[in-house]
């Protein structure tokens, strides 16, 4: 094996293939990274059993040939080349990297142990790769990282014919947001849980433009196979109005990369009962200086304590404290609408939920945004793009003891909706450090998301479907302490 390939291209490939490589690999072999020189230029892949990646790269080959090195110390090198073409050549259990004056020998590891890269499953659709990279960008976030319920730390990819919605939640906050995308079956009904990590990897690479190809299987909804997921054995789910739950793989690949992963097994929580379907308090304010004040007020806020809105005529106030060490207070222009003039919040979970609130705007189409620069809109870009575009962010509640409502404020509501009592609106009760909200959010994810809404009835939408905003982040609002 021999060729010479470019030297950012090289250590763009490598560091994107070693971060799917396993941190501890069962065997050492899974630790390797795979190259592969032949016509069709440079490919670079690995696979562990539960992850696999594989980019091709332009490059000038000499000699075809493939060789297995160790991936992390691959990466290490590739970032600290010079700025000149690097040349590979393999001899015996040895591969050698020269680039300018610096020399490297790897050790090659067996190739003939390597697991074979696992075929994609059928294609399901195709998806802008800017509208899924901003869209992963504002749910990821809002994923659990508590492993004790896998099926929280994924990120339910929902198909229902033309429109893809992605929603996360780690009981206290939950993100949801829609696109748009191709199907290759019409009515196409289905749903997937992907790892958040792996999501989030695929997103970190695509760009605006170009087409990313979503590939996963379904189960037998006729068959009703124990396990499968298929929530009665002689009924399919479609007729149930329900989406066909994906099993096994699921692949995404686009502008030469493919990421697969391992499915999460079970169904998410029926995230759409969570949302209240009115809401009798309303503020809306301008993106970028609010998003700025919570930022710099929250520098004060310690980890169990909250920052406070308080609104009045024409503005809110924006305050944290840490007790006896530190008090910030900035105030910002705001609209309100209702009784309820105070509520608080995690700050961490605020910020959050906004920044991705206004991803929805910096990811709009007509907004500025490289279309060949891969990767989700940054939130702070996001912010600064809302802030100089005169973009405004609403935030909807009923009590300070109700979940809050984050959205883009891209069209007209009625300004004063009478609220209701809605038991299924939260994620969780009144206090995120309280140990209710845990059990609202997970009893449907620890069953399956078989038991019936809290509610007693079908989801309903804020306003209609036609209203409902692309993005909506709903998260639990924070108990704050009692001043003496």
């Amino acid at each position: 094996m021999k060729f010479t390939v470019g030297r950012d291209a090289l250590g763009e490939a490598v560091a994107w293939v070693a971060r799917a490589l396993p941190s501890r690999p069962v065997i050492p072999v899974l630790s390797g990274l795979l190259l592969q020189a032949g016509e069709h230029g440079l490919t670079l892949s690995c696979f562990d059993y539960e992850v696999s990646a594989r980019v091709r790269v332009a490059a000038d080959v000499e000699e075809a040939g493939m060789a297995l090195v160790p991936g992390r110390l691959l990466a290490e090198i590739t970032r600290s080349l010079p700025l000149l073409p690097a040349e590979f050549s393999c001899a015996a259990d040895m591969v050698s990297l020269t680039c300018g004056g610096a020399e490297f020998t790897l050790v090659s590891l067996p190739v003939l142990d390597y697991p074979a890269l696992p075929e994609p499953p059928e294609p399901a659709g195709t998806v802008d790769g800017g509208v899924l990279a901003a869209a992963a960008a504002q749910v990821v976030p809002s994923a659990s990282r508590d492993d004790t319920l896998p099926m929280l730390t994924a990120v339910c990819l929902d198909i229902d014919g033309a429109v893809m919605t992605l929603a996360a939640t780690d009981r206290y906050r939950m993100a949801v947001r829609q696109v748009s995308w191709e199907p290759t079956a019409a009515g196409l009904r289905a749903a997937a849980l992907v790892p958040a990590k792996t999501l989030a990897d695929v997103a970190r690479t695509m760009a605006a433009g170009v087409p990313v190809t979503v590939a996963f299987g379904t189960s037998d909804d006729e068959r009703g196979v124990p396990g499968s997921g298929t929530r009665a054995a002689a009924t399919p789910a479609s007729a149930l109005g329900e989406p066909r739950p994906a099993e096994g793989m699921i692949s995404f690949e686009g502008g030469g990369r493919r990421l697969t992963a391992r499915l999460i097994a079970g169904e998410f929580i029926r995230y759409r009962s969570r949302f209240p379907a009115e809401f009798s308090c309303r503020a809306e304010l301008p993106a970028g200086p609010f998003i700025e004040a919570v930022r710099r007020v929250s520098l004060v806020a310690e980890r169990a304590s909250p920052v406070r809105l308080a609104f009045g005529p024409g503005l809110v106030v924006i305050e944290a404290q840490a007790e006896g060490r530190a008090r910030a207070v900035e105030s910002v222009a705001a609209d309100f609408v209702g009784n309820e003039r105070t509520i608080s919040f995690n700050p961490h979970y605020l910020l959050d939920g906004l920044a991705a609130a206004a991803v929805s705007e910096a990811a709009a189409p007509g907004a500025a945004r490289q279309p060949a620069t891969p990767g989700p809109a940054i939130p702070g870009e996001a912010g600064e793009a809302a802030s100089a575009h005169g973009g405004r962010i609403r935030l909807e509640f009923s009590s300070a003891a109700k979940p809050a409502l984050i959205t883009w404020a891209s069209e007209e509501i009625p300004a004063a909706r009478a609220g209701t009592e809605d038991g299924a609106a939260a994620t969780g009760s009144a206090d995120a450090d309280d140990a209710e909200p845990a059990r609202a959010g997970a009893g449907d994810a620890e069953t399956g998301g078989t038991g019936a809404d809290r509610s007693g009835g079908e989801p309903v939408s804020r306003a209609g479907q036609e209203s409902t905003p692309a993005f909506r982040y709903l998260v639990v609002p924070q108990r704050a302490p009692v001043r003496t």
